[in-house]
């Protein structure tokens, strides 16, 4: 066991892990952060997606002890006070998920994205979101929600310029 220290949606968290933890396993079992899924363990589904450093990642292959100098965010840590992300919003406004299981992976992935680029092209979200498996088939209402989120953020962005 070692002592792990790692920054979770904006605090600092510690633990003690074996060294070759995945940070899915610490985040779910030593933070209670059940919002990231296990899916495959192979990081080929997107089940398990989080921002580090504001890029996304799969956590059931990213080991804790090698992010711990940076800014981990789970679907916990995205919504600001009670108002929700807006790719959250979207991902409701659109109904873009049935069971919800690959939904965290999904809205982690599309954050990624639009912090990357804020104005993608329906190719783009598709290209990008092509690792996130949705087993329900929601990925024309996904592909819709990514879009409304981008429209929100640019308004967002609008709104805040005027004042």
């Amino acid at each position: 066991m070692r002592t792990i220290n790692l920054v979770v949606n904006g605090r600092t968290c510690t633990t003690d892990a074996n060294p070759q933890t995945s940070l899915l396993t610490v985040l779910r079992e030593n933070f209670d952060l059940i919002g990231t899924k296990y899916g495959c363990g192979e990081g080929q589904c997107g089940a398990c997606t989080v921002l580090i450093d504001g890029r996304a990642q799969r956590s059931c292959v990213t080991r804790a002890e090698t992010v711990t100098q940076k800014q981990i965010t789970t679907i916990e840590g995205l919504a600001n006070d009670e108002h929700l992300h807006p790719v959250q919003e979207a991902f409701l406004a659109e109904g873009a998920m049935q069971c919800g299981y690959c939904t965290p992976g999904m809205i982690m992935s599309a954050v990624a994205l639009l912090n990357r680029n804020h104005h993608p092209t329906q190719n783009e979200i598709v290209d990008f979101m092509d690792g996130n498996i949705c087993r329900c088939g929601a990925y024309s209402r996904i592909i819709s929600a990514v879009q409304k989120a981008a429209t929100m953020l640019a308004e967002s962005e609008v709104r805040k310029g005027a004042k």
